[in-house]
């Protein structure tokens, strides 16, 4: 993969997409290689979840932007009670229900923590699920979306993420910075504006620096302290 490919991907080392997504780094690498283990002496492996977008560079493991996301929502889905077996049968059966590498994050699915719902449309325009696990259908009231901060293609595959929400600056595009966090109006990352306050800079002064409104200074530094956590 060229340098200019990756402009239209996102490049997130394994260290950084779990600081944004809150993973942690070494479940992420499972999930994109796979792994081996011993349980009651018998050595077992388990593969991959999906393959991800991005090939080793230089023996280094990154994510693509819609791994990321894929990596989120599985990991939503973990916590909402679905178990570690049942999670991988259902994402390879959406993965050949959808034809998509990165299923989870196209915004048809929802969860009740106890299984997975993929979304489609009868003739009627009425939305209905069908539940992964045997493709029987179900007839629940349509679920939360799990991915509400998300923007869609008319594909419904994810174009850019606003991890605070469509009301705020901050936004993560592929486009733009190869998907890292930045200020959406003025294409600033906030770790940079992070930096300058920290550094020496009153939040007014460095608003003054880069020409930005100081809500958008304060975003970035509230932003970045969260990822902390």
């Amino acid at each position: 993969m060229t340098v200019n490919s990756l402009l239209n991907v996102g490049l997130y080392p394994v260290p950084e997409a779990a600081r944004l997504i809150h993973v942690p780094a070494l479940r992420l690498r499972r999930w994109l290689c796979g792994y081996e283990f011993t349980t009651r002496g018998v050595h077992r492996s388990s593969p991959a979840v999906w393959q991800g977008q991005i090939e080793p560079l230089d023996g280094k493991l990154a994510l693509g932007f819609k791994d990321l996301l894929e990596a989120r929502c599985v990991h939503a889905f973990i916590e909402a009670g679905v178990s570690w077996p049942f999670l991988r049968k259902a994402h390879l059966q959406a993965q050949q229900l959808i034809n998509h590498n990165h299923p989870f994050c196209t915004n048809r699915f929802s969860t009740d923590g106890r299984t997975i719902f993929y979304e489609t449309r009868e003739s009627s325009a009425e939305i209905c699920h069908w539940d992964l696990a045997d493709l029987q259908r179900v007839f629940d009231q349509i679920i939360r979306p799990f991915l509400k901060d998300v923007e869609y293609d008319k594909e419904q595959s994810p174009t850019r993420w606003w991890p605070c929400g469509r009301d705020h600056a901050i936004v993560l595009d592929p486009l733009r910075h190869f998907g890292q966090p930045i200020i959406s109006t003025a294409g600033i990352p906030t770790h940079v504006l992070a930096a300058s306050v920290a550094g020496n800079g009153s939040v007014d002064e460095v608003a003054r620096w880069f020409e930005i409104p100081p809500a958008a200074v304060a975003e970035a530094v509230e932003y970045e302290k969260s990822l902390i956590s």
